[in-house]
């Protein structure tokens, strides 16, 4: 082999050493570990003085026996300083790069590969001295941080590196240091310029340098929170050992093993039980100051508390719950009746031995404010010796307020139903649902839809809370529901209730009221003593027709409550109380009268008809003006009425005029004229086809000139043949009637049934036409015409009670045909007050 002289010629040809994951820079000293076959025959015909040979990367390193086109073809020229041969017959060699060499061709592939190679020098930079300096010190200066920061590279290497000047030597020795893949190793060796080398240096010490900073400060991060845990632990141990000395460590353990015993005695179901068991024994390995300790605590202290098996439902009698519901709550019988029958089922079930339960009844009380829904829940809960729970539902927009949240957020508690059950203590209360109606839905859920499964008896015996998560029973619940209007219930929620209507009470049921119940109350509530201040029963009724018009009595509550007020404020000034409250103290409390029966006032013209509609508050009277205009023979509308009613005008506009000649109405008044028809109280919204008759009747007034009756209101559906449909709401109209002072009432002949629900003391004062066809309604309700006849007055039905069909104090009316026209219910007229 030919050797390398001075100048460092390279010789044509050299024995070529293939390297697995290794590139030797020149300028570089290196260790290699030689063990195959070719590799050790090669050393082996090494001359003893000047032992030179290249050394080229292999493209795949996992490959034994390699040739020249499995060689990068840029590699170095070595020079072997040291070799020894280990027993295992490896040799462990020690090379020093001298030059990059090109391998042109292999001369020889046995007994190993030798090449003919040439020289690679590398290309001289073009930068300035100044910019070379600067080249070189920002190499340096990047190196010694790269150095200072990893753990595994020796501090030598950074001084060594700040005593080289050349530009290459600087870049083959930091290639050769830092970590880099072989490609890139492979990449930087092939590279022709020196700067190239350098710069290519330069970014990848800068990313070297990113990850070791991020790496030290992540390993900050972990040995701060290691040490903060490691110090928690000791103090911890140490509060222990002072709990310990000072006798409050056994406090815990005590209050797990109450935990236990309470898990025991609360009869839990097997479910529920295997969920307590879980979450004890976590609370038993987690720390007592661990955040989800206080969580898993608040968790079993709900199930322990939750009557499981507690009852309250003992022996019925159900001659003292009918006692009771007729002590707290005057009139109501379809509703007292309802419960006194359900307690009857119950108790021939005790008598006779059987053990099986009943589906409770789901009740809905539906009906104005202030009728005593919420309060008759009470009685009921008394009436059968059970415990009273309540939750109000008006406004709730939130699924989580019924079925609870789940325990994975922060905050979660239980729904209102678990809630009000375990305040009751009792798996069987009277659990009362006020406002079902007012329910409301958003992006939070359905509340309404969640109801669904607590009131059917089929699926709330499993009921499974999202914060308690197993199944409790609420078979044995007896709920009752309480809304104002149905329309405003899912038709699927409304199907699982038995609805009970409470309509409006008449003016002789107020005034016993307030003598058996508003009375005494607001004497206990202004500290009065039983009998000191009183009030006769004109005083009563001066309120109720003066100072309240309401289907309820909370207004005539909160008007005795003023009076009682003000006898209180004499007593206080020291003034002796006038033990009886006439009408002249009422005034003198209460200020003028709030409320006028003005009825006539309104109707003094023709054009004006009164009606009567339904609302969630009760029956009420309504006004309906028509007016003709000078026009084309349109009809508008006005009063915020809904599609039904302006169908119903328009309908009763076709008839008019198809049936003008007949009622006396000049044809050409339609072609010449417009017809308006406003409602006052424009604010508030219309609907319903009961006020076509009112419509129709003004409509008919101001074209025939003829007045309407002052002491009629009507109601009921018309169509275009004439005929009169039957209506809802009976008897919360014919009580708003009675309210406004109207004692005459046009009802249609189909809702003759429904006079049964109206009290029998109010069919006495009142007179209920019953009509069939628009003729019959504008005979009774239009004032006759000038010169003309009285108008023929047709059937009546009377309302006095045949003794022959009435057992109970109500009966059916009686039909007593008096001309072919109308059916009227006679009376005897009362007496005006």
């Amino acid at each position: 082999m030919a050797a390398v002289n001075l100048e460092g010629i390279v010789p044509s040809h050299l024995p070529v050493l293939p390297l697995k994951s290794t590139v030797v820079f020149p300028r570089i000293f290196i260790p290699l570990s030689v063990g195959r076959r070719r590799s050790l025959q090669l050393l082996d015909d090494l001359p003893g003085a000047e032992r030179h040979i290249a050394v080229a990367t292999q493209l795949d390193e996992t490959a034994e026996e390699v040739g020249f086109k499995d060689l990068h073809h840029v590699g170095a020229m070595v020079r072997v300083q040291h070799m020894l041969k280990l027993p295992d017959g490896t040799v462990q060699l020690a090379v020093l790069g001298l030059r990059r060499i090109k391998l042109l061709a292999a001369t020889s592939e046995e007994p190993y590969l030798t090449c003919r190679v040439e020289m690679r020098p590398e290309t001289p930079d073009s930068l300035s001295p100044i910019e070379r300096e600067a080249l070189l010190r920002r190499a340096i200066s990047s190196f010694q941080q790269l150095v200072t920061l990893s753990p595994h590279l020796p501090a030598e290497l950074a001084s060594a590196a700040g005593a080289i000047d050349d530009p290459l030597h600087l870049a083959y020795y930091i290639a050769n240091h830092i970590r880099l893949t072989t490609e890139q190793r492979q990449e930087i060796l092939e590279m022709d310029s020196v700067q190239q080398k350098l710069e290519r240096l330069l970014g990848n010490l800068a990313h070297e340098l990113e990850v070791l900073e991020l790496g030290r400060k992540i390993q900050s991060q972990a040995e701060e929170q290691m040490g903060k845990a490691q110090r928690e632990y000791f103090l911890r141990e140490q509060l222990k050992a002072i709990q310990r000395e000072l006798g409050e460590l056994d406090s815990e353990h005590g209050e797990l093993a109450e935990l236990r015993e309470r898990i025991e005695k609360a009869g839990l179901t097997t479910e529920a039980k295997r969920e307590a068991d879980r979450e004890l024994a976590r609370l038993e390995r987690i720390p007592s100051a661990s955040p989800e300790s206080s969580v898993i605590r608040t968790y079993l202290e709900l199930i322990v508390s939750l009557p499981w098996n507690t009852s309250t439902g003992g022996e019925v009698d159900v001659a003292k719950a009918r006692e009771i519901l007729d002590a707290d709550h005057y009139d109501l019988d379809k509703v007292k009746q309802r419960i006194v029958e359900h307690l009857a089922v119950r108790r021939l079930k005790q008598v006779r031995g059987l053990t099986e339960r009943g589906r409770e009844p789901i009740l809905c009380f539906v009906g104005p404010p202030g009728v005593g829904k919420t309060s008759l829940g009470h009685s009921i809960a008394r009436a059968m010796g059970r415990k009273f729970a309540r939750a109000s539902l008006g406004g709730v927009h939130d699924e989580a307020e019924i079925r609870g949240h789940r325990r994975t957020y922060i905050g979660a508690m239980p729904g209102r139903i678990l809630q009000a059950i375990r305040r009751a203590e009792s798996n069987d209360p009277v659990f009362m649902l006020d406002e079902v109606d007012k329910i409301g839905s958003d992006w939070r859920g359905d509340p309404s839809s969640a109801l669904l499964e607590v009131l059917d008896p089929e699926q709330n015996k499993d009921f499974r809370d999202n914060y308690l998560d197993v199944p409790f029973d609420l078979s044995k619940v007896m709920f009752i529901t309480t809304a104002n209007s149905l329309e405003t219930i899912p038709a699927a929620l409304r199907d699982r209730m038995e609805v009970l209507h409470l309509s409006g009470y008449t003016e002789d049921e107020k005034v016993q009221i307030a003598e058996r119940f508003l009375v005494p109350k607001q004497l206990a509530a202004h500290g009065l003593r039983p009998g000191e201040v009183g009030m006769d029963e004109e005083a009563v009724r001066l309120i109720i027709r003066q100072y309240t018009r309401e289907a309820g009595v909370r207004n005539l509550e909160r008007e005795i409550a003023s009076v009682m007020r003000r006898a209180v404020a004499e007593i206080a000034v020291g003034k002796r109380p006038r033990k009886a409250v006439d009408v002249k103290r009422v005034r003198a409390a209460l200020g003028k009268r709030r409320f006028h029966d003005d009825v006539r006032e309104r109707i003094d013209r023709p054009g004006v008809a009164t009606g009567l509609v339904w609302t969630p508050t009760g029956g009420e009277i309504v006004f309906v003006e028509a007016a003709l205009t000078p026009g084309k023979g349109e009809l508008r509308l006005t009063g915020q009425l809904g599609d039904v009613m302006k169908e119903s005008a328009s309908a009763a506009l076709s008839y008019l005029k198809d049936r003008a000649v007949v009622l006396g109405i000049d044809p050409l008044l339609f072609e010449k004229n417009d017809i308006h028809v406003h409602v006052p109280a424009g604010a508030q919204p219309k609907e319903g086809p009961s006020a076509g008759v009112t419509v129709l009747t003004a409509m008919a007034s101001i074209l025939t000139g003829r007045p309407a009756r002052d002491d009629v209101a009507m109601t009921g559906e018309i169509t275009l043949r004439g005929k009169v449909l039957p209506i809802g709401g009976v008897k919360e109209k014919v009580l708003g009637a009675h309210r406004a002072g109207i004692r005459r009432v046009l009802l249609p002949a189909h809702n003759e049934a429904d006079l049964d629900d109206i009290p029998a003391d109010l069919r006495k004062e009142m007179q209920l036409v019953l009509v069939e066809s628009i003729d019959q309604v504008l005979r009774e309700a239009l004032t006759p015409a000038r010169g003309g006849a009285k108008p023929a007055t047709g059937k009546a039905v009377s309302s006095e009670p045949a003794a022959a069909n009435r057992s109970n104090g109500a009966s059916k009316a009686v039909v007593r045909p008096r001309t072919r026209s109308t059916r009227r219910i006679a009376k005897t007229p009362p007496k005006r007050r």
